[in-house]
């Protein structure tokens, strides 16, 4: 992080000072600047010029001392207290009367740490994003004794370097690093639980939520042991038990199981500091879930719906090359919804992405009808319909007796208990989730939820479906949530709970997420897209399923939602929309 900001510095057109006791630390903070800059200049960022000039301003030192006449001290050693303490009480003594000190730290206190000088009004924290060169966020982080005039000029410092400032308070984390280690803690809990692989976890996030990272394996970049004490951190702070840092993390920590920078974390790598995974990494993890060697054929595919998704589903059979039979309660509705899946594969002959011809047998395998006796020859019946339980069951109670023996039933429920839906059949074995992602045809992930009733050559043939169609399967349990709601939903009400406290405004939150987080949206930004009333069933699921307090819905969106506004489909939400 020294090296990654003293860059960003150094390329900005200021003279950096750079210090490490470590002569050896040194050494390598110039190689790594002079490695950075050289690819900036092979990928046409930078001139050799430019590149000569950046690494002229550069100086090491091996004593605090030499940062006498600077104007801002950046401090960012361990993330230790002793540490950052002893090193702020020596720059107190040597910093000319003037200069700023800050710390990037992203979990202790900085209010503790300038209190702890005779110039608490010059100090705040500096949080830059790894790698800090590429990364556009920078925290800026007042206490109650910063003068404005310190946060100014740094802040006006932050945007002459062509980075975003978001001004936030001192607390545990901040904004970005505050949502973020909340997300990823839950998700170490979900592995250690055994409830889904360390693959299957990190798969369902980038391709159910488009994030560049999977949680674990972000843990391992960022490293196990910082997770831990950002997390410690936080939970003194909050008391809230999402941030109480899973086992794991402390038995990993405790091993020397670091992530990346020790070889070896959640995955194993070729070596420290490497991000190439062992391709035969055999890091203990939660046992497969039981499968049959055999699955059952499938050939003809019911869907069961009329809606958006129902059509969606019925699109992605049917480019594969199944015949699908789309059943509705009328005639008309399933007829509407075969329009609507004709209409789809339009847009994708208009991009490039079909031929006419390929169109043209997607439609032709597309069967609508008005009566559930059209499943009676399927292999595999999807059901899409209202998510609501007692419809579902109804459904069910009508495909047991229709369909024929043998068949799988899926449900692709998002929140509702699929054994409860299992149950209303003669068939339990059948039955299991098969949890699409909106829209359909688009998104690669299908969560392939069990009971604790269904045969495993069910599962089989639900992964060997996933793989026809071009999916990827993820295993889960029968939980709420499964694996993406379960961790997503959490962070999407921490964050409305950051607006509700006044911490942050809704703009500085979806700026930091993904600025410093790299998510594809912001959180506030994906509640408007979702429906707040949507995001709002899923929370009380999640916090009936677990009873924890801090997955209790937050009362401003409880409020929102009372209030009628929803999102973009009622044209407010967290943010107002234009008409239409």
């Amino acid at each position: 992080m020294g090296t990654g900001i003293a860059e960003v510095l150094t390329r900005g057109g200021y003279e950096v000072i750079g210090i490490d006791l470590d002569a050896a630390a040194a050494r390598r903070a110039v190689a790594g600047l002079e490695n950075s800059t050289a690819r900036a200049v092979a990928r046409g960022r930078m001139s050799a010029a430019e590149r000569a000039g950046a690494l002229a301003r550069f100086r090491t030192f091996p004593a605090l001392d030499a940062a006498a006449e600077a104007d801002l001290v950046i401090e960012v050693v361990d993330e230790r207290w002793a540490a950052k303490r002893e090193v702020f009480t020596a720059l107190d003594r040597i910093a000319r009367p003037g200069a700023i000190l800050a710390t990037g730290t992203n979990a202790l206190s900085v209010t503790r740490l300038a209190a702890g000088t005779g110039r608490a009004d010059r100090v705040l924290g500096l949080h830059f994003f790894a790698p800090a060169p590429a990364m556009k966020l920078v925290e800026v982080v007042s206490t109650v004794l910063t003068s404005p005039e310190a946060t100014a000029a740094v802040v006006s410092l932050v945007r002459a370097l062509g980075k975003e400032p978001v001004p936030v308070g001192d607390r545990p984390g901040f904004i970005a690093d505050g949502l973020l280690f909340g997300y990823l803690n839950q998700a170490a809990a979900m592995y250690e639980a055994g409830y889904a692989s360390r693959e299957d976890i990190d798969a369902a996030m980038r391709l159910g939520c488009g994030l560049p990272m999977g949680p674990l394996a972000l843990l391992d970049l960022i490293g196990v042991d910082t997770a831990t004490t950002v997390l410690e951190a936080m939970y003194e702070a909050t008391r809230d038990r999402l941030h109480a840092p899973a086992p794991v993390l402390r038995q990993l920590t405790a091993a020397g199981l670091l992530g990346r920078k020790s070889g070896r974390g959640f995955y194993a790598y070729e070596g420290p500091g490497s991000s190439a995974v062992l391709p035969d990494d055999r890091t203990p993890g939660p046992a497969a879930h039981p499968r049959s060697a055999a699955g059952r054929t499938v050939r003809r595919v019911g869907v069961a719906g009329s809606g958006t998704m129902a059509a969606g589903i019925a699109e992605v059979f049917a480019k594969a090359g199944f015949g699908v039979a789309l059943v509705a309660r009328s005639r008309e509705k399933a007829e509407l919804a075969a329009a609507g899946t004709a209409a789809s594969l339009d847009r994708s002959v208009a991009r490039g992405r079909l031929t006419v011809e390929q169109r043209d047998e997607a439609v032709a395998r597309v069967a609508p009808s008005g009566s559930y006796d059209s499943l009676a020859d399927a292999d595999l019946v999807v059901e899409a319909v209202a998510e609501d339980l007692s419809v579902k069951q109804r459904l069910f109670r009508t495909l047991d007796t229709v369909c024929k023996p043998g068949a799988v039933l899926a449900t692709t429920t998002s929140s509702l208990p699929v054994v409860a839906v299992a149950r209303a059949t003669g068939r339990p074995q059948d039955v299991l989730g098969l949890h699409f992602f909106n829209p359909a045809p688009a998104m690669r992930l299908v969560e392939v939820v069990r009971t604790v009733l269904t045969a495993p050559d069910v599962l089989t043939t639900a992964h060997r479906v996933c793989g026809a169609l071009g999916k990827h399967p993820v295993d889960c349990g029968d939980r709420a949530g499964f694996i993406v709601n379960a961790l997503l939903f959490p962070y999407l009400n921490n964050a409305v709970k950051m607006v509700q406290d006044h911490y942050a405004s809704v703009d500085d939150i979806d700026t930091a997420m993904k600025l410093g987080g790299g998510y594809p949206m912001g959180p506030f930004e994906l509640l408007d897209v979702v429906g707040l009333d949507v995001s709002l069933a899923i929370e009380r699921a999640l916090h009936r399923e677990f009873r924890d307090p801090g997955l209790a819905p937050a009362p401003l969106l409880e409020h929102l939602v009372s209030a009628g506004c929803l999102g973009r489909k009622t044209g407010r939400g967290f943010r107002e929309y234009a008409r239409g």
